[in-house]
């Protein structure tokens, strides 16, 4: 049998795993939300919560705390930040809605660290007490929705930037490549007038330009913290601009610009700012769906569909028709997305769960932030690596395609009229043969005529 040892909360007593350094109430949590490992707390949200125990040690010695425990807190705080113990942190997303036990877990795995390096004892609330010294001038209920906020800022900065820039930069790249390229261009899945291959991949960088525009739009708000606020936004217990004085030591501790909240009851109560970063992920995820399955339908076929791109070749795509290959970075990257939007619609829920002081599905809307930033981040990545660096054009596809398109009918219109065009384009169609052959026969337009303005290369821009 595991070994245990006992740890005590206001409930009573309680049997931990003796080599655990949490206490009491992290395995009540434990006991009473059996959710499998896969549904637990982010671990980024953990680190952040060590963040916001580091800076409270720094600024609670300056009011009072013995600089002992104060040191070892830090200390503590900055080993689990590190990723050191993180296996530590067992508890799930679907608790209490404040996250109440996985900020008693983080103060508890801090303060069992710390007892273990002053006296060799692991756990425990003796010196440094997970309620009267880690948590000092603090709540769960600010706590946990500065953690939300410092966690989703550093995942955007050091994972989502990262891979829309290295995604925008690959396709940026065939934009420019593949500017000369003239194909054509399709509306409503119909055949339309001409344009360039780069500049159809042009439009995908500039949704990823937008896209960052409106994530970056947020972080205003989102480096406002809510600590300082403790349990309903007075700030009880807290000492005198405790929030000022977190926000500065967090933004040291992280190098990211950190500020207090002007509002803590709003910070507490709601969560609109995550539930806007939400929404701007959400944008993110439909313009990587658009994207990704133009891609898939441009290179449809090899041979049977509109085969204009040769999508590189991963892996096998059928266990029974031999030689096939599959888009699957394309199918990957537009299933992150409709995670990213399901996410999204969660976290709108988890939003209007503001009932009078407290929002009380602050876990629900930390976790599927971050998770959306997470896949989004490993799919553009890899999307780019492992489909986008690879793609190929198929010029003489393309331009097979470009020379037998009624739409280069729509170049005559402004010399001949509208009607006149649309009898060579149908005619052309009804007849099988090429739209010069069927507007000479219709005695439409002159042979010069045609030759003069049905250039598919002069189509791609405004007519001159």
């Amino acid at each position: 049998m595991t070994k245990t040892r006992t740890e005590a909360d206001s409930l009573g007593n309680i049997e931990v795993p003796a080599e655990a350094y949490w206490g009491a109430q992290t395995q009540r949590s434990i006991d009473n939300f059996p959710f499998p490992r896969q549904e637990r707390m982010p671990i980024r949200l953990i680190h952040a919560l060590a963040t916001v125990k580091q800076a409270a040690a720094r600024v609670n010695g300056i009011h009072g705390l013995e600089a002992e425990i104060s040191a070892a807190i830090e200390k503590a705080s900055k080993a689990v930040r590190s990723g050191e113990y993180d296996n530590q942190f067992p508890l799930t997303i679907w608790q209490t809605g404040s996250g109440t036990q996985t900020n008693m877990n983080v103060n508890e795995v801090i303060a069992g660290i710390a007892n273990e390096s002053i006296y060799g004892t692991r756990g425990g609330k003796y010196p440094v007490h997970p309620n009267d010294h880690v948590n000092r001038g603090q709540s769960s209920n600010d706590s946990f929705p500065t953690a939300m906020h410092v966690a989703s800022a550093l995942a955007l900065e050091v994972e989502l930037f990262p891979a829309l820039e290295q995604l925008h930069d690959a396709l940026a790249e065939k934009a420019q490549a593949w500017k000369s390229i003239v194909k054509i261009g399709r509306t409503h899945l119909q055949d339309a007038t001409p344009l360039t291959l780069g500049q159809e991949f042009s439009g995908y960088t500039a949704q990823l330009v937008a896209n960052r525009d409106r994530i970056e739009a947020v972080l205003p708000r989102l480096h406002q913290l809510a600590q300082g606020g403790t349990a309903v936004g007075t700030g009880l217990n807290a000492p005198e601009n405790f929030g000022e004085h977190i926000a500065r030591e967090i933004s040291k501790i992280t190098g990211l610009k950190f500020t207090s909240a002007p509002n803590k009851f709003a910070e507490l109560a709601a969560h609109d700012t995550m539930v806007e970063l939400s929404g701007a992920l959400s944008t993110l995820a439909v313009s990587l769906t658009k994207i990704a399955n133009d891609i898939r339908l441009l290179g449809s076929g090899p041979r049977s569909g509109l085969g204009e791109l040769s999508l590189p070749a991963n892996e096998p795509g059928s266990s029974i028709m031999p030689g096939k290959v599959n888009p699957t970075q394309c199918e990957m990257l537009t299933m992150v997305a409709a995670q990213m939007i399901g996410n999204h619609q969660a976290v709108t829920v988890g939003g209007l769960q503001g009932h009078l002081e407290l929002n009380v599905f602050k876990p629900l809307i930390g976790a599927n932030v971050l998770r959306s930033i997470e896949i989004a981040s490993i799919g553009m990545s890899s999307f780019a690596t492992r489909c986008v660096d690879g793609l190929e054009p198929n010029e003489q596809r393309i331009g097979h395609l470009v020379d037998n398109s009624l739409m280069l009918i729509t170049a005559l219109a402004p010399i001949i009229g509208y009607d006149k065009s649309s009898k060579i384009a149908k005619h052309a169609h009804d007849k099988g043969i090429t739209l010069k052959a069927a507007a000479l026969e219709l005695g439409l337009v002159d042979e010069a005529t045609y030759n003069k303005y049905v250039r598919p290369e002069a189509m791609t821009g405004p007519r001159t």
